[in-house]
């Protein structure tokens, strides 16, 4: 790098106690997330830092890929970075175990990375119940703008049937009505 040309440092919101929407990428899109066993270890990893650095886990969805996901953390807390981290080297250790093939670039090498997450996430604070409804309805949406499946209720990785459950959604959502540009909307 030319002496003259600095880095930008990043610098994520400090919003302690708020609650955030989240997408975390596997590096080279590898369409792992959904086999049992990355399930599991990524489970395992969110329950293990839970126990340490507690956060609520408002909605999830689990794609080949990708994860989206909204957290509200404690009150005063605003440390989502580390949390990630955390739970990015639990899982990653966990699945050198499964998996032997994963290509690494000469940089992921030399810094010893394992190379299943893309080194950054996007984050968003969570404004107002409205934000939340929208991110949400986004999350639960997300398989069928994938065209994984036709209807929400059909996609078995989402905290979609939680909601219905729960009564917040019906079961019957949408029911494969959703036109492209609908879920682009939202």
């Amino acid at each position: 790098m030319h002496k003259d040309c600095v880095m930008p440092e990043y610098r994520r919101p400090f919003a302690p106690g708020s609650s955030w929407f989240f997408t975390l990428v596997t590096e080279y899109r590898q369409q792992l997330l959904t086999s049992e066993v990355s399930r599991s270890v990524l489970r395992s990893a969110m329950a293990e830092v839970r126990q340490t650095m507690p956060f609520c886990i408002d909605a999830m969805v689990l794609l080949p890929d990708h994860v989206h996901c909204i957290w509200t953390l404690p009150e005063g807390d605003s440390d989502c970075s580390k949390r990630w981290g955390r739970i990015k080297a639990l899982y990653s250790r966990q699945m050198k175990n499964h998996i032997t093939q994963v290509p690494l670039s000469e940089s992921r090498l030399k810094r010893h990375e394992a190379g299943f997450w893309q080194r950054r996430f996007w984050e968003h604070c969570i404004r107002d119940e409205d934000d939340f409804r929208r991110h949400l309805d986004y999350i639960h949406l997300n398989p069928v703008k994938h065209k994984l499946v036709d209807d929400v209720k059909d996609w078995p990785y989402s905290s979609f049937h939680r909601y219905v459950r729960q009564g917040m959604y019906p079961e019957n959502w949408l029911d494969g009505s959703v036109l492209d540009e609908d879920i682009n909307d939202i």
